[in-house]
């Protein structure tokens, strides 16, 4: 039995790396104490992601799973169901989504950038995770859901207390408030509707019935949590990364495209293993039989660094070509924001290189502290000099 300790959180490629060589599946204890089945191995994770025979709709565990509390208001959203419930509010969400409605948003975010760059001039020092990696993107959720400017600093803390507490009751509050304050804004979008996204996600409800209240809400709260979480962190991790590796960095001077954001992703991605999964039926996974009900982790982060997928994994290469990673996931439950985050991480990252081409770390990379989770890999702070 793995137990899965500090090392998963300080060091995770190179102990991934000892687990595909030992095995492409492992049963291992999570630090909650639950018992889960992780994956490990590029192929077998990214058949997996597609397989019908793993759920992700709770009701298929054998309740051996510890999941984090959702109202649930909150709890209807598409990282707890299965088609046909899926495919319907995919179908309906994804229209906000889709690149030609998204491509639109780069002056903004381009904008954005500059602003939050202009600020940081004449700086020697900067901690970039609360004064570019976190404003940028919550800026730009908040700007897609029809937030007011003056209740963007709430929203922030709100996702960092449910990111990060510091205590269960931190933790807790955040998501009461969060809740509440979703409720608020809901009520006010449909009193004074307005062209953003969530006023049309009310009209689907009300004028189209097709979507129920509780969908509504979870669906607001999902695009404002995920899209926030993820873009802070490959931000932050890239440019980790980045600044860590004098050749790669060289190499994303020379301009920042979507190819070099996909190679961050592949990396260090945010989400270092995929929501768990549940099977509805005895499965076999790398010959390794798993009982129906059972808690699957697929490492996203191992099947990244598989040798007998990527040549090279461990090089940072920001003009790797051949690179179908699965930060984003594979299949039908492929990331519905995939678009938005690869150009906000364009635009940020590409930015920010060309305006400070002296920046550099302020600490060893080894000094940087990482958040206390396996499951999503992000950094405490990311202290840099900028001349």
């Amino acid at each position: 039995m793995i137990e899965i300790d500090s090392a998963f959180i300080t060091a995770p490629r190179a102990t991934y790396a000892r687990l595909r060589e030992q095995g492409p599946v492992h049963r291992a204890t999570a630090p909650d104490g639950t018992s889960i089945w992780l994956v490990t191995r590029y192929a077998d994770v990214r058949a997996a992601l597609a397989d019908p025979r793993l759920s992700l709709d709770k009701k298929h565990s054998n309740g051996g799973y510890r999941d984090f509390s959702l109202p649930p208001a909150l709890d209807a959203n598409l990282l707890n169901m299965d088609a046909p419930e899926h495919t319907r509010l995919r179908r309906l969400i994804g229209k906000a989504f889709a690149p030609r409605r998204i491509e639109p948003l780069r002056p903004r975010i381009q904008q954005i950038a500059d602003e939050l760059l202009d600020a940081l001039d004449g700086q020697e020092e900067a901690d970039l995770l609360p004064a570019y990696c976190a404003p940028l993107p919550i800026t730009a959720i908040c700007e897609l859901l029809g937030v007011d400017t003056a209740d963007r600093p709430d929203f922030r803390s709100w996702t960092d207390g449910l990111l990060a507490p510091e205590t269960p009751q931190q933790a807790t509050e955040a998501l009461g408030s969060l809740h509440r304050y979703l409720l608020d804004l809901i009520a006010a979008k449909r009193a004074k509707p307005g062209t953003d996204f969530l006023s049309a996600l009310i009209e689907l409800r009300d004028e189209e019935d097709r979507l129920t209240e509780d969908e509504l809400t979870s669906a607001t709260f999902l695009v404002l949590f995920a899209g926030y979480e993820n873009t802070v962190n490959l931000l932050g991790n890239g440019l980790a990364a980045l600044l860590a590796r004098p050749a790669a960095l060289a190499k994303a001077r020379q301009g920042v495209s979507t190819t070099t954001v996909d190679e961050l992703l592949r990396f260090d991605p945010p989400p270092q293993l995929a929501i768990r999964r549940f099977p509805v039926t005895d499965v076999e996974i790398g010959g390794v039989s798993i009982p129906a009900g059972e808690t699957v982790l697929l490492s996203v982060v191992s099947a990244h660094h598989d040798p007998d997928q990527y040549v090279d994994p461990s090089r940072l290469d920001p003009g790797r070509e051949d690179n179908p990673h699965l930060a984003f996931g594979h299949g039908p439950h492929y990331c519905l924001g995939a678009s938005l985050a690869r150009m906000e991480a364009e635009v940020a990252l590409g930015t920010l290189l060309g305006r400070f081409p002296h920046l550099a770390l302020a600490v060893p990379e080894e000094e940087l502290q990482w958040r206390n989770s396996f499951r999503n890999r992000g950094l405490r702070t990311l202290p840099v000099t900028l001349r």
